[in-house]
């Protein structure tokens, strides 16, 4: 099992920004595609946002382009999630998660999830 640890959640009023921090130990992280999912009570995890472990390629959902960032700092063993711009829409527990895979997108080929950290977003 790869720990997966996030941090960085909170209560933030839209408009605002938080950042999102997951750190891994074990193999070299470089290993992994990390990505950042999210669920909202009553509706079905989403990819977020994910990094590919071979060129470091970045995708993004369509809801979060242009407002969300991320990236990775394999010397440290984290991956991070900028968001910026929040919406009350965004209020959902967030999941980092990785895979050994070059898969970003879909949920089901990663092998690793954290706990989840929760995101507030008022109006």
């Amino acid at each position: 099992q790869e720990p997966l640890v996030e941090s960085g959640g909170g209560l933030v009023q839209a408009g605002g920004s938080l950042r999102l921090s997951c750190t891994a130990s074990g193999r070299p992280f470089s290993s992994y595609t990390m990505g950042w999912f999210r669920q909202a009570p009553g509706k079905e995890r989403e990819f977020v946002a994910g990094i590919r472990r071979t060129d470091g390629g970045t995708y993004y959902g369509e809801s979060v382009k242009g407002r969300f960032t991320i990236s990775r700092d394999n010397a440290k063993k984290t991956v991070s999630l900028q968001m910026n711009m929040l919406k009350p829409e965004d209020t959902a527990v967030y999941y980092c998660a990785a895979n050994l895979g070059s898969g970003v997108v879909d949920q089901r080929v990663y092998d690793y999830w954290g706990q989840g950290t929760q995101v507030t977003v008022s109006s």
